[in-house]
């Protein structure tokens, strides 16, 4: 595996499957994303912001001072690409590996030999690790040895977030370097330069400026995923001559009925997953009914769980909806209940209907900040007793040391509120929860403030009766 990749004499697999005798096997062709790789830095294409005049990766090339690095981005940005460009700008040996092909002793050998050759020789050498997520933590652990003494220096690529992925001690020894989706308009160049190019497909398919224009947009920035639908266009074309003549264009509807569906890129693990739940939370938090719908279909399309969604509904219900409509969380959980019932893809329409829902309510946050003022005052450790009047009297021992003595029974009183306090005193006239003014909550504020007059107009008249007896 420890090959020097730009070593022009590497010899391409021809493995096609079993010999038979007589017959001449032939190499399996090098797929277009490979062999359209740019050799230079001057055809890359984007990463503006890195490889620009003023950009810190050309600027750390031009003053031949290469750190470790991570490389981060979706998939087929160009992270390889750039990690194999980066290494030809330095006289060090290049070594790639993909994380999910290669165990903890193998690399440790390598970086081993790469220690000895550095003293021997004073030869560097650049080890690219892909997927270097895949690594668990002892494995990213025990890169760093060799990464701090100087004996590897070491360019990580990832598809997933560092936080969450790589090991704080790892991104501390390493400069991190985040990669941004091609825009339609890069991959588009990328599609002219394979169509025009020797090592592409020159002159074997021509597209019309709205085919190219809806591969580009097809690919989401993806440039291995662009490249692959081309060949896959190109193959099909060329195989139907009937259908598609050569030397004719095809255009945006051939290309759509050659392709069919692409799949809705989503990584039901990875970062995707929860980029797209909080835009749709916050599209709901927001009222944008129009995004909230987007963001459910994107994630429902994609493979989510509709479980998962229903729970994140039922959730919002409470979080953000709260009192000011108590219906929503009626509407998630009944949304809730027809998805185990029905199941995909009947019941997405169930969790659309509580989506729209949910979007247009009014919303308030009162009843999530309640709770939270409740559980830091548990949390502070100091719970004072329940009181006295509060608790139930079973047996004539416990009202004979004073249980339930002071209780009122609110059904009894003429108003149906009692000036009994329920909170303990130390904790007394503390308010936890602070309704707002939209949707019901606005009736409840009034019905609160209407309880605090009634409680300030008796404060000091002497109270009269006992419990009646209840419980």
């Amino acid at each position: 595996m420890n090959r020097d990749l730009f070593d022009n004499s590497r010899s391409e697999s021809n493995d096609s499957g079993p010999s038979i005798p007589g017959q001449k096997r032939e190499a399996r062709p090098t797929p277009l994303a490979d062999r359209m790789r740019p050799s230079t830095m001057e055809e890359v294409v984007g990463q503006e912001h890195l490889l620009g005049p003023s950009g810190p990766l050309r600027l750390l090339l031009a003053a031949d001072s290469l750190p470790s690095l991570l490389l981060w981005g979706p998939p087929g940005c160009g992270k390889t690409t750039l990690a194999r460009l980066v290494a030809g700008h330095t006289r060090s040996r290049f070594l790639e590996y993909s994380a999910v092909a290669v165990g903890s002793k193998e690399l440790k050998a390598v970086m081993a030999e790469a220690g000895k050759l550095r003293k021997a020789t004073g030869t560097g050498t650049i080890l690219f690790l892909d997927e270097i997520h895949r690594f668990n933590k002892a494995q990213q652990d025990a890169l760093l040895p060799w990464v701090e003494r100087g004996d590897v220096t070491l360019i990580g690529a990832t598809t997933e977030n560092p936080s969450f992925e790589i090991n704080s001690a790892l991104i501390s020894r390493t400069r991190l370097f985040v990669l941004e989706p091609l825009k339609s308009s890069h991959v588009r160049r990328l599609l002219e330069r394979s169509l025009a190019d020797e090592r592409g497909l020159a002159g074997q398919v021509l597209l019309a400026d709205e085919a190219l224009d809806a591969l580009a947009d097809l690919s989401e920035g993806d440039a291995r995923a662009a490249l692959g639908l081309l060949e896959a266009l190109c193959s099909a074309a060329l195989a139907d001559p009937a259908t598609f003549p050569p030397g004719v264009e095809l255009n945006a509807d051939q290309v759509a009925e050659i392709i069919q569906h692409r799949a809705v890129r989503y990584d039901k693990d990875g970062e995707e997953h929860f980029n797209l739940i909080s835009a749709l939370h916050k599209s709901l938090r927001n009222s944008d009914v129009q995004a909230a719908l987007y963001w459910l279909t994107r994630m429902l399309e994609g493979g989510e769980d509709p479980l998962y969604l229903a729970r994140r509904l039922v959730r919002f219900a409470s979080e953000d909806v709260g009192l000011a409509d108590p219906h929503a969380l009626a509407q998630s959980l009944a949304a809730r209940d027809a998805v185990q019932f029905l199941g995909l893809p009947e019941g997405a329409l169930a969790l659309a209907q509580s989506t729209v829902y949910l979007a247009l309510a009014p919303k308030s946050n009162a009843l999530y900040r309640a709770y939270g003022r409740t559980r830091r005052e548990i949390e502070r450790g100091s719970n004072p007793p329940v009181p006295m009047q509060l608790r139930n009297a079973p047996t004539r021992l416990m009202k004979d040391v004073g249980y339930g003595q002071g209780y009122r029974y609110a059904h009894d009183e003429q108003d149906g509120i009692s000036r009994m306090s329920c909170l303990p005193e130390s904790l007394a006239g503390t308010e936890y929860y602070r309704p707002g003014r939209r949707g019901f909550e606005r009736e409840l504020t009034d019905r609160m403030d209407k309880i605090r007059r009634w409680h300030e107009q008796r404060r000091g008249e002497p109270e009269h009766g006992d419990d009646g007896g209840k419980g």
